[in-house]
């Protein structure tokens, strides 16, 4: 089931996209480091930012994913298959 947070991923632009995970993402470091120092009051947070984080990061690669022609998604499928 889709979350509310995924559909409006949907309607971000990719530069959007990028410069959202990439405040995510130094708003976690800090309040990770904010964590180890003095402790957080709600420390549930960190969950739900690494969350948010692994929603934008799977929305741009399904976007570059989308971008790849088929031929070479399929052999990098079969590399991956070798590799195993």
């Amino acid at each position: 089931m889709a979350t509310k947070k995924y559909l409006e991923l949907k309607e971000f632009s990719d530069d959007e996209l990028a410069n959202e995970l990439k405040i995510t993402q130094e708003q976690y470091g800090k309040m990770k480091f904010e964590h180890a120092v003095r402790g957080l009051e709600n420390p549930l947070m960190l969950r739900e930012m690494r969350r948010d984080i692994a929603r934008l990061k799977t929305e741009v690669r399904t976007r570059e994913l989308s971008t790849v022609e088929p031929s070479t998604r399929t052999k990098i499928r079969a590399r991956r298959r070798r590799n195993k």
